[in-house]
């Protein structure tokens, strides 16, 4: 018998990171040594303090239960402490918080949970794949907000057509950004609440990477801009804060109607997160180890980014310095596009990295490089490719 997968999942976009795998799994089992560029994955363990945690709270009999469905009221009490502390914002943990099995989820589930077939969203370009999955499930309309280097990779919003504008249900963001390595101003976030205002736009912050803030610079929450409460909300997740991605573990704070959906929504998908690790997520919040563990995740990674960046420029590569994320956008070379001077890297170098057009069609003309192995391993990359003699 054969069973044919639903018009559904047959409207799915294919997954941009399957063919990728594919390349680079299909080189190493050739026996060549690819330094992995390509991936998106926190490559250290979590910290110690959280396993421990984790580890008595699984011992825990208590914990062997359902959750409850909306998640933990003292996890949701952390979360809201968490951002009054660092972000200056105040949230109602029961009506203004939202836990969530990895902050995936709830950018995927949005548009079932708060729009109609036809209705129309807005989306960076580039940005995460994932976001068109939301799309293709929902069944909802959108269109794309170009992300240019010129403009420091944010949307120019006033340049949104206006009545692409008054159709819009949500726009989302994404800062520290994926792929570029982008972070957003006050400034911006301002302007933002207000345009949002004017069109009736709700805002979607996907705050994944917003504890990684180079050069003694924490990034900016959305949730800090006056009004942005009213207009929107901001995911959170413990997979790059933390180390954490595995775990599937994150949390959204803002507007209550938003999340008050994503919470039925969820009623009717999950039954939370598993209780051990709301806990551990408790403790990670609010543990006095914590400042000190994510500011050695960051140190590493600046390490990282600053040993790449030096290398690459001794060969003529000039890099867009990222001023967070543990990515660096790179330009691509006159003559190739991103597909094709991706496939040169791996096929001439044994170096995987990223295509940026497989973030979107802004993202061509540029590379994705994932800073997630160590700064030796980085330079050695750079090396490799200098010798190809492209630059």
């Amino acid at each position: 018998m054969e069973f044919k997968e639903s018009e559904l999942l047959q409207g799915l976009p294919k997954q941009f990171f399957a063919s990728l795998v594919a390349k680079v799994n299909a080189k190493v089992a050739s026996g060549v040594d690819v330094i992995n560029l390509g991936q998106g994955n926190p490559d250290k363990p979590t910290p110690d303090y959280i396993v421990k945690s984790t580890q008595e709270k699984v011992a825990d009999p208590a914990n062997h239960k359902y959750s409850q469905f909306r998640g933990l009221h003292e996890l949701k009490v952390a979360a809201a402490d968490f951002y009054e502390e660092k972000y200056h914002a105040q949230f109602d943990p029961e009506s203004e918080v939202a836990i969530l099995g990895g902050s995936k989820i709830g950018l995927v589930e949005l548009p079932w949970a708060l729009m109609n077939p036809g209705d129309l969203f807005l989306l960076p370009d580039p940005g995460y794949p994932d976001y068109l999955s939301g799309a293709a499930l929902g069944r909802v309309k959108y269109d794309t907000v170009p992300l240019l280097e010129k403009n420091g990779f944010l949307p120019d919003v006033d340049a949104i057509p206006e009545e692409t504008a008054k159709q819009a249900k949500f726009l989302y963001l994404n800062y520290p950004n994926n792929p570029t390595g982008a972070v957003a101003t006050l400034e911006f976030y301002t302007h933002v609440v207000e345009w949002a205002k004017k069109y009736h736009v709700g805002i979607i912050s996907d705050f994944a990477y917003g504890a990684l803030g180079f050069d003694g610079k924490a990034p900016i929450s959305f949730m800090e801009a006056p009004g942005a409460k009213e207009v929107g909300i901001e995911f959170y997740t413990y997979s790059k804060t933390f180390n954490m991605a595995g775990w599937r573990m994150a949390f959204a704070v803002g507007n209550p109607d938003i999340i008050e959906a994503i919470n039925l929504i969820q009623d009717h998908l999950f039954v939370s997160v598993f209780p051990a690790i709301q806990e551990a997520g408790v403790d990670a919040l609010r543990d006095p180890q914590r400042d000190a563990e994510i500011a050695r995740i960051v140190g590493r990674y600046e390490e990282r980014r600053n040993a790449f960046v030096d290398a690459a420029e001794k060969i003529g590569w000039h890099a867009i310095k990222p001023g967070g994320t543990f990515y660096t956008l790179m330009p691509v070379p006159k003559g190739y596009t991103s597909e094709s001077f991706s496939d040169v890297l791996l096929d001439k170098a044994g170096v995987a990295v990223a295509p940026a057009n497989g973030f979107g069609e802004h993202g061509e003309g540029y590379i994705r490089i994932g800073l997630l192995v160590s700064p030796d391993r980085l330079v050695e990359a750079v090396e490799r490719i200098g010798k190809l003699n492209i630059f």
